[in-house]
This record gives structure tokens, sequence and C-alpha cells, in this order.
């Protein structure tokens, strides 16, 4: 049957099923855009500015979420502390293997392949899924600065589907003190009339009571009002990101995806209102499976 055959209800239903892979991608991308420090002291001047805010946030955490939307771009970046010397760090952030093992704990990467300048991803929906039903993408990889007191790396892709461009992933760190790190994470794509149209569905669907982080005020009920739409959108996937990077630096052996798996999701727990999915058991079996890819 068409969706125009069938009644009001249904049809918004199939066509927002119809539409999961496509949303898929809007919901799982986090790329980067151009970091603003640049280099270690323009790095520690931001942190310093940043000492109330990792002070005083409702993350739990020494972290600053921060994210802007433009007309036809979206931005988003991500300063934290890592409790983990410098050295652990930037030997973590280098290299294809490294991000694959990375990206691969966002439950809505299915695949990532290494390659030698880059890597190769598929992305999907949260549930499991064959890798050829999923989107796929390039990314470039260029290890920017790599020296004893600053690391800069970054992933781009110039195109992606549905009218989506100019990805790129772009994460700095600089030591901190002997046992932690500063890190700062930023990222951006580009979008034009397709990708405005999907994003719109996705967020009057699927994604129509999802949430970000920053707050806006409160509600009638004195709870905490979040930004929602497609800044939300962001905000969510910096953050998972950020804690599949913090997570990865603390157990970054091949012998320890168990432990990073565990760890990544009880983390996304802490913050259920804007992280929550899935089950834990549920995510643990799909991610073996996926990561075995």
């Amino acid at each position: 049957m068409t969706l125009e055959g069938r009644s009001p209800p249904a049809r918004r239903r199939a066509a927002n099923r119809a539409l999961q892979p496509t949303l898929a991608l809007f919901a799982a991308l986090a790329l980067a855009g151009p970091a603003h420090a640049q280099d270690a002291a323009a790095l520690h001047a931001r942190f310093d500015s940043l000492q109330d805010k990792f002070a005083h946030n409702p993350y739990g955490r020494p972290l600053v979420l921060q994210s802007t939307q433009a007309s036809d771009r979206l931005e988003g970046e991500v300063y934290a502390r890592v409790d983990q010397p410098y050295a652990a760090v930037q030997k973590a952030l280098q290299g294809t293997d490294h991000w694959c093992a990375i990206l691969i704990l966002h439950l809505n990467v299915k695949m990532c392949h290494a390659q030698p300048a880059g890597l190769d991803m598929a992305l999907g929906r949260k549930y499991d899924q064959p890798v050829d039903d999923a989107y796929k993408l390039h990314f470039d990889y260029k290890p920017v600065a790599n020296g004893a007191d600053y690391l800069r790396a970054e992933l781009t892709s110039a195109d992606g589907p549905l009218g989506t461009r100019d990805y790129r992933i772009a994460v700095e760190a600089a030591p901190l003190d002997a046992t932690h790190t500063m890190l700062h994470m930023s990222y951006a794509y580009g979008f034009g009339f397709t990708a405005r149209v999907a994003m719109s569905a996705y967020l009057s669907t699927a994604g129509s009571d999802k949430v970000g982080f920053s707050i806006t005020g409160t509600g009638s009920d004195g709870k905490p009002s979040y930004v929602g739409g497609v800044r939300g959108l962001v905000e969510r996937n910096t953050m998972r990101y950020y804690l599949a990077i913090d997570d990865f630096v603390a157990a970054p052996a091949p012998g320890q995806l168990d432990q990073r798996l565990n760890a990544w999701f009880d983390a996304t727990e802490r913050y259920p209102r804007q992280l929550h999915e899935m089950d834990k058991a549920d995510y643990l079996a799909m991610k073996q499976t996926e990561a075995k890819r």
C-alpha cells in the first residue's frame, strides 16, 4: 500500500520508518569544525577563561559544551579535562586505527575501517543494522601537530549524502599538569535544502522529544528546560563522542574493548534525559558484532 492510501497516523508512522536511515545520518554525525585555540598557548588561555564553568556545571565533571546554529551550518565544541597524562592522550589520538576504535563506541557507527591516511565509516540506526543498509562516508586523516606540549588531529570529508558537506572533526590536546590533559574537540558540517528538509522531518517525528544539554530556562514545574532542535542534536553527539575519547584514552589496548563499551554506556546513562536510547545488554551485543567488522 502506498503512503497516500493510509490513514494520517499510519502515513506518519510509515514515513518516519522510511526516513529512519536518512534521519540516522543527522542523529549520528558529530563532525568537527576548525578548533579555535590552534596552539598550546591559546588552548591554555582558553582553559583559564573557562575555570568557573569547569567548576560549576551540570555534567559532574570538568566539561564545557557549546553549540551554534547558522542558516546552512551546525557547529559544536567541547572543552574538557581528561584525567590522564598528556602522553597517554597524545598516543591515543594518533592514527586511524585508534580513531576507528573511538568512533565505533557510538551506537550509530555500524562499521569503521582504518586506511593509511583515512577511514571508511558506515552510519545507521541505533539498532543492529547490516552495513549494506547504512550510509558510507570516507574521512581523510591529518595529523596537524604532534609535539611534546601540543597535539592536533583532523578528520575531514568534503561531501556527504543528502546535500551535506564540509565535514570536519578536529581534536587538540595539551598537558594541564603531570596527570591531567586539556582536550578540545570541535565539529561542524554544512547542509543544503535537502538536508534541511530531512533534519526537519527527523525533529518533527523521531527526534521531537529529544533535547540537548544547554539550559534555556525553567518550566512550569520548576525543572530546567533544555535546548531542542538541531542544537540539541549536536550537543547530544558532542557528549557521546567526547565520552568515547575519554573512555578510549583510559583503556586503549585492543583487548580492552569490553571495558570501553561498558564504560561508554555507563557514562551516557549519567545523562538519561539526553542520551538514553537502549538497554545495556542490547548495546553490548550489538557493538561486539559491529567492532568485529
